[in-house]
């Protein structure tokens, strides 16, 4: 059985191929088109797919799309008519999209494939319930989704085991810890939908002085952890922004301006909304597992991408385990419906959880040679991996930032050792040099440290593997030796690797650790601030000789910086790329 999952039209469009149970190919559009975030229809990312498996479209026995547009319009339709005349602009703007396309998704799918099957729908937290309890490894789980808003639900909770999933109860727009989140990266000046990292990664800057305000004011949050927001502080139901006046009242500042300076009540401003996020994120999951009796749980929905939140749930939720999939936003829901339509609805057997995220393309030596050969590339070393291993680890260990580039592309906005930037994490001078003259991002953003598996426990306060950089711990007081990786608070957002899922990166930090007895190297995505991590072998060399790595390793190919060419003709990074 041949499914195809989509999800599109809001933002990270992706597609998912499954056939008899398991994923095959997956991969965000962006990727391909270079437009960070995209939304279109995900032209790029089906082809991949279909290639990948050899098929057509002709082949398939069912497209998915991942959310119910008709009870989504509903809710749209409904929300801007209780609101009337103050949604008269947004209405306005958004109206056209929908009678355009975003009502017409089986025609859109049937014309941009050529394709005649069967084409199914599931509700937006079905797919992001079933992308999660699916890829996990545990028979039966209690689910908990949060996010923005899907149709109508921002939040649901349900159980998962060998009968399918049941979704049992949801909160509804519009009250969305989820669109809090977002309204206080759009007030303090950053991209809603794209950067409430940002705020996560600014919190431990601040003091939570403003924590009783927002809970007095903006959010009533139950023992529960249901919850009901002050809408006469929001703009987002009926506007086309997130927060308005009122909200600047509130704080005795206006909104910041992007780009601008971040001055301490903004760092405690992020630090109040994420100790909310937190409180709210830990009361539903106590609630969810006393009202379900399991042990373990599935999370997902773009809350999930939270590791803060998602650390304290793992130490102080009450489960024995908890899963998330790397692609816990609306990427994952092209995984998710597609699970949901061979599982729960034609009957498919589970084959198992995920053994990792790599569902991408991958490019073999000759690719890579020729994008070498296309720009006159003659200075380079050819080696046979294990000298190639220990040669990086030589590289890190002597200050070098490197840009590796192997295998399979990761799903999901995390680079997990297959498109990223590794330095050593010993060197503090590393987490500034790699995030002003390498990504050109703010100074304030930490790192993720990669660490060996077996070795979690000996560096950081964790009991169990964390393979998608998704769960903050504290790194432990008699390992603080690798400041880089060791944000201000004394934590740190791990990805541990063994060797069964990512031999390559596994044996590069071996290497590492035997020549320096450290088993913790830096970990960032191979980009640069406002472009997608990169995806081909083109997309790596430019992003290498437009940034200031020193050296690159695609394959077996070893570059150094001071051996390359001038290419007047491919420009600067902060040039060419958006700078959000």
């Amino acid at each position: 059985m041949k499914t195809l999952g989509i999800s599109c039209f809001y933002h990270d469009s992706a597609a998912a191929l499954m056939i008899d149970g398991e994923i095959v190919a997956a991969a965000q559009e962006e990727r391909f088109t270079r437009l960070k975030h995209d939304q279109s229809f995900p032209n790029h990312a089906i082809a991949y797919c279909l290639e990948e498996a050899g098929l057509t479209a002709n082949d398939l026995d069912h497209v998915g799309f991942y959310d119910k547009p008709l009870l989504k319009f509903e809710r749209i339709l409904t929300t801007h008519l209780a609101t009337w005349p103050r949604s008269y602009r947004s209405f306005i703007k958004g109206l056209p999209i929908w009678l355009k396309e975003k009502l017409w998704i089986p025609h859109v799918i049937r014309d941009e494939l050529n394709y005649e099957g069967e084409i199914l729908f599931a509700e937006h937290h079905i797919s992001h319930a079933a992308s999660a309890f699916y890829a996990s490894p545990f028979d039966e789980a209690a689910i908990l989704t949060v996010d923005g808003v899907g149709e109508w639900a921002t939040a649901t909770w349900g159980v998962g085991n060998e009968s399918g999933i049941k979704l049992l109860h949801q909160i509804n727009f519009p009250h969305s810890i989820g669109l809090l989140y977002s309204a206080f990266t759009y007030f303090l000046g950053f991209k809603v939908n794209s950067a409430e990292y940002k705020v996560m990664g600014l919190a431990p800057h601040g003091e939570p002085r403003y924590v009783d305000l927002i809970l007095d004011k903006l959010i009533h949050v139950g023992e529960d952890g249901s919850f009901h927001m002050n809408l006469d502080y929001f703009t987002y139901p009926h506007g086309l922004t997130m927060t308005g006046k009122r909200f600047e009242t509130l704080f005795g500042i206006p909104r910041r301006e992007p780009e601008s300076s971040l001055d301490q009540i903004h760092k405690d401003i992020a630090t109040s909304l994420q100790r909310v996020t937190e409180e709210v994120m830990l009361r539903m999951a106590r609630n969810v597992r006393k009202a379900s009796g399991l042990d373990y749980l599935c999370l997902a929905g773009g809350v999930a991408l939270n590791c803060v939140a998602n650390g304290r749930i793992l130490r102080e939720g009450e489960f024995e385990d908890i899963f998330i999939q790397p692609a816990a936003g609306d990427a994952g829901g092209a995984v998710g419906v597609a699970y949901y339509i061979q599982h729960d609805i034609m009957g498919t057997p589970r084959r198992g959880g995920w053994t990792g995220p790599y569902f991408g393309p991958e490019f073999d030596d000759t690719d890579i040679k020729a994008v070498l050969d296309k720009y006159g590339i003659m200075e380079y070393r050819t080696m046979e991996q294990r000298e190639l291993f220990e040669e990086t680890a030589r590289l890190i260990d002597d200050q070098n930032v490197i840009g590796w580039y192997q295998g399979r592309m990761e799903f999901g906005p995390r680079a997990l050792g297959n498109r990223s930037i590794i330095a050593d994490a010993r060197n503090p001078e590393n987490q500034d040099r790699v995030n002003l003259k390498i990504k050109f991002r703010e100074s304030f953003r930490p790192f993720a440290p990669t660490v060996l598996e077996e070795s979690i426990s000996d560096w950081f306060e964790i009991d169990r593997p964390s393979p998608y950089m998704l769960f903050v711990a504290d790194v432990r007081r008699d390992r603080r030796t690798i400041p880089s990786v060791t944000h201000v608070d004394g934590s740190a957002r791990i990805q541990s690797v063994n060797r069964d899922t990512n031999p390559m990166y596994y044996d590069v930090i071996k290497a590492f650790e035997k020549r320096t007895g450290c088993p913790v190297i830096i970990n960032t995505s191979f980009n640069v601030r406002g472009e997608p991590i990169v995806c081909t072998p083109q997309d790596a060399f430019l992003c290498f000789m437009r940034t200031n790595m020193d050296i690159l390793v695609m394959g077996p190919y070893l570059l150094e910086k001071s051996n390359m060419p001038t290419l007047p003709d491919i420009g600067d990074a902060r040039e060419l790329f958006e700078l959000d």
